[in-house]
């Protein structure tokens, strides 16, 4: 058995002070320093998915691996044009491939990894419909991932992060949770109080948990999990590296 440390966290595109809060959001991402890492809300247009791969290689410590990026666009001609979502890898890729899952184009994205005892995992990005009311969606949205993470080239080791935009009672999260487990919950017997928002957007009217990392039965024990990406700037406690607090797990694989 090997460990591995995965990790998730929204980026919030270019919106709320990108370019103050990106460089806390490098270095709290180095300080914690993920084998692999589930992002959404990329920009496209301004590229920011290169832009944070470029910077954490171009930081990172003599001899430790450099991340290679794999994103994708929604599927859908307008929304896809400006967001995303993505992954960084510091494990060989063996291939990458995406689902469609509807509402706004929006996309599951996979990459087969190798890790050091050669055996493969599947690492998968996901970002569920945004509007709270239609859990409905967000229910066929995780039917249609599970089933497709099943049937399509289906591995013994998965794991499933990103924002579900589902509190832990709802639909979806009950679909995942018949299949996979929460990582966070696993060591902690319940899921985080929140993930979202942060002090970056003060006026959001309300808070909970969003964001999940699920692990497959395949998956060792979680040897420890907690949020991460969640410290305010030095000089101005509204500051952070983004909307949302990360996720971050390290499990036995």
């Amino acid at each position: 058995m090997t460990q591995l440390t995965v990790a998730t966290i929204n980026l919030r595109n270019r919106a709320d002070r990108w370019r103050e809060r990106r460089h806390l959001l490098v270095a709290q991402l180095l300080d914690a320093a993920p084998d692999l890492i589930s992002l959404q809300e990329i920009s496209f247009p301004i590229g920011q998915g290169r832009w944070l791969r470029n910077q954490l290689n171009a930081r990172l410590p003599a001899g430790k691996r450099p991340y290679r990026l794999v994103q994708k666009r929604k599927h859908n001609l307008l929304k896809g044009y400006a967001e995303g979502i993505g992954l960084l890898s510091n494990l060989p890729v063996i291939y990458h491939d995406w689902v469609n899952l509807g509402y706004g184009g929006r996309v599951a994205l996979r990459a087969n990894v190798e890790l050091p005892t050669r055996a493969l995992l599947d690492f998968v990005s996901v970002h569920l419909h945004h509007i709270a009311q239609d859990v409905e969606a967000r229910q066929e949205q995780a039917m249609t991932l599970v089933g497709w993470l099943r049937d399509v080239r289906p591995v013994s080791r998965q794991i499933v992060a990103g924002d579900f935009n589902e509190l832990p009672d709802g639909l979806a999260i009950q679909v995942m949770k018949q299949t996979f487990r929460s990582a966070y919950e696993e060591l902690y017997g319940r899921e985080p109080l929140a993930t979202f928002p942060t002090a970056l957007v003060p006026n959001a009217g309300w808070a909970g948990c969003l964001d999940y990392i699920f692990l497959s039965s395949g998956i060792g024990p979680v040897l420890n999990a907690g949020i991460f990406c969640h410290k305010p700037a030095e000089n101005d406690k509204t500051l952070y590296p983004s909307d949302h607090v990360g996720l971050i797990a390290t499990v036995e694989v």
